[in-house]
């Protein structure tokens, strides 16, 4: 359990792999650990392109809510923000391309991974979305963003529903879909296809597209967060996190974690 790298291409191109069962809700400290295995895995000199991954039924789903409402104090929600903070940037920032290969559901913090990647590969069950709004949160406006036009954005967040690869590949955000057996294949092939480039002249690519984006993605995202501190401030973010939480402990298993109360946000 926790975040590991591996080198399967000769070096050229390194899979981080998330594992958070059950669902890849993510801890505090998953977060910081998942931004330092970006960065690391960016700045081997031999790694030309990183593969974002993750195992179970799910890509990820946000932060572990359960760990923020059982810590006394703000210190899991301001450790779960500067985390997500920190990952979403890494990837962001990562020297070389990024190429996120999503299966199951991608949720709230998923959002922030995938929007920040270089290109995205996805299996034919997977979903995408915020339910931030259920979960007494706020923030991931700007990675969704990146990923469907300024009202979808708007109507999905504010409904927290959720979109199908299918659709995403329709709006071009992503890039390929393929049955989930092949997924990491398919994921692996196009990073090999982006590592056979100069490994000098890639790295200047990834920083030269860095450079011309319309959006600041980090200040934009950290603009969102005061907006969630806010929320908790007021007391609002809490009864949904409760609630979540008592619905959670309640509930049945279910066939679909997606229409489950299970660890998200």
């Amino acid at each position: 359990m926790g975040v590991s790298t591996s080198v399967p291409e000769e070096g050229s191109v390194a899979v981080v792999t998330v594992d958070f069962p059950p669902v890849n809700a993510l801890p505090v400290q998953g977060w910081y650990d998942l931004a330092t295995a970006v960065r690391t895995a960016g700045a081997d000199p031999k790694v030309r392109c990183v593969v974002l991954t993750a195992t179970g039924r799910g890509f990820n789903a946000g932060v572990d809510i359960k760990e923020m409402q059982r810590t006394d104090g703000h210190s899991a929600l301001i450790g779960a923000n500067r985390g997500c903070y920190e990952a979403f940037a890494a990837v962001y920032d990562c020297e070389v391309p990024v190429v996120a290969a999503v299966h199951g559901f991608c949720l709230g913090g998923g959002i922030g991974l995938v929007g920040n990647a270089d290109a995205i590969v996805a299996s034919d069950d997977a979903t995408f979305g915020l339910p931030e709004l259920d979960r007494g949160a706020l923030g991931a406006a700007t990675h969704l963003a990146r990923l469907v036009p300024q009202h979808l954005m708007r109507t999905l967040y504010y409904t927290s529903r959720t979109v199908t690869a299918q659709e995403l590949h329709r709006h071009g955000s992503v890039w390929r879909v393929v049955p989930r057996a092949q997924l990491l294949d398919a994921a692996l092939e196009l990073a090999r296809e982006i590592a056979a480039k100069d490994g000098s002249l890639i790295r200047l690519a990834k920083a030269a597209i860095n450079g011309i984006d319309p959006v600041d993605v980090r200040r934009s995202y950290r603009f969102e967060q005061g907006f969630t501190f806010e929320a908790n401030l007021s007391g609002v973010a809490d009864r949904h996190r409760d609630a979540f939480v008592s619905s959670a402990s309640t509930s049945s298993a279910s066939t679909s974690p997606i229409s489950s109360k299970e660890d998200r946000s």
